[in-house]
């Protein structure tokens, strides 16, 4: 049994602009759109399959360190990570869907595999305010 959460939202730019910004530059952006995630590089080059990342949580108030793997990257279309945030095992995808009129669907899914019970409201709110925080990071920055 796992529990698994999903959340979804339109971004209105271009699916590879969405993608280099959320995926690419994770490590740097990620901080900016969840002031609760710090990242940091474990292993030298591009984001790819095979890529460590440090990560400090303080969701809960208390840092809880942890590492992410890139699994999967397939550009434009989704990254997939395998979270360790202090004992907690999770799998965090998200996948890019170009729409018409140069807009992106971003849509996060997080899955707990070796938990049975989580109450998910939290985190479907947590990735909605993500989607929605990286829309107006991206168009902040095209307008500045």
């Amino acid at each position: 049994m796992s529990v698994k959460a999903q959340a979804s939202g339109i971004i209105d730019h271009p699916v590879s602009k969405v993608f280099q910004f959320h995926a690419v530059e994770h490590v740097q952006n990620h901080p900016r759109w969840d002031q609760h995630i710090q990242l940091d590089h474990l292993t030298d080059g591009p984001m790819g399959v095979g890529k460590m990342i440090k990560r400090i949580n303080t969701r809960s108030g208390k840092p809880v360190e942890g590492t992410m793997e890139v699994t999967e990257f397939e550009p434009n279309k989704a990254v997939t990570m395998l979270i360790h945030d202090g004992p907690v095992k999770l799998i965090a995808r998200a996948t890019y869907q170009a729409k018409v009129d140069d807009r992106t669907r971003l849509t996060m899914n997080l899955e707990f595999p070796d938990l049975d019970e989580l109450d998910t409201d939290m985190l479907v709110s947590a990735m909605e305010r993500s989607i929605r925080n990286i829309d107006n990071l991206l168009t902040t920055e095209v307008n500045e």
